[in-house]
């Protein structure tokens, strides 16, 4: 009896050991990430380094769909991530163009509906039908009636949190807090009839506090400029996204998509530009 026992014991250690190594696969094989591309002004010309040219665009959108990549709603990536939708099928990638310039109405739209892509906007209310260099509620209405667009915040005018944060006494900041997340929230869904829920952090500064004020007022997730796929290893007030700059074009869009760009990851909770 003793013989046969010895004999179990090293069968039995390495089934267990296969179980542990199969379970560590399976993990691994779940942790899902999606690259979320965020842009901001277009052009033909690059006016700044804000500015990618239509014609890199528009190229960066035909090699994806010349290499088979799918580009799918940010909802759905969110939904995923909220553990309420299933996980992004593999390459997959999210478009977004952040704060509302008028070039997105004039140059990004064309291409958006040539390859039938869905985009989603932050935009600061404060802007629309306002500055000149601005989309007007109009055009942002039209967008959104193609079905390809969706508008979430980007909080009411853009501060930088750090510079308002030295400037106001903490009583001042937490109620300019409040209204930059709050008003954005209530403008868009008063002005555009849909559901704000979703927020891309001003030059990507974020903090706890921040953060916390967010989900109390209603956000389910936020969006920095932290250069790395989105998953669930990431917070969800945190989501990175990788800043779109002209000099990328083609070969460092591809990179970037593919995964073979090297990470670079900005001063945690505070990055800027």
């Amino acid at each position: 009896m003793m013989k046969m026992t010895l004999r179990i014991l090293p069968l039995l250690g390495i089934i267990l050991m296969v179980l542990g190594l199969s379970g560590g696969a399976g993990a691994a094989a779940d942790e899902v990430s999606v690259p979320v591309l965020v842009y901001h002004r277009f052009g033909p010309t690059r006016a700044d380094s804000m500015t990618v040219t239509t014609k890199v665009f528009e190229a960066q959108m035909q090699w994806l769909k010349d290499n088979g990549y799918t580009v799918i709603p940010l909802r759905t990536l969110v939904n995923y991530l909220l553990g309420k939708g299933p996980a992004p099928a593999p390459k997959s990638v999210v478009i977004t163009a952040d704060d509302g310039h008028k070039s997105v109405y004039t140059e990004m739209l064309p291409i958006v509906r040539k390859f039938n892509i869905p985009v989603t906007l932050f935009l600061y209310p404060s802007c629309l039908s306002n500055a000149s260099y601005a989309l007007t509620y109009e055009q942002v209405k039209e967008m959104q009636q193609t079905g390809l667009f969706d508008v979430q915040s980007h909080t009411f005018w853009h501060p930088n949190f750090k510079r308002e944060k030295k400037r106001l006494k903490p009583a001042e900041y937490q109620k300019f807090v409040e209204t930059q997340l709050v008003k954005s929230k209530m403008v868009l869904d008063k002005r555009l009839g849909t559901n704000i829920d979703l927020l891309a952090w001003p030059f990507g500064i974020y903090d706890d506090y921040l953060e916390a004020e967010a989900q109390k007022a209603g956000y389910v997730t936020a969006f920095s400029i932290d250069r790395r796929n989105a998953s669930k290893s990431e917070k969800i007030m945190e989501e990175p996204r990788y800043l779109m700059e002209n000099s990328d074009d083609v070969k460092g869009f591809a990179a970037i998509v593919s995964g073979r760009a090297a990470e670079r990851k900005g001063t945690h909770k505070t990055m800027a530009f």
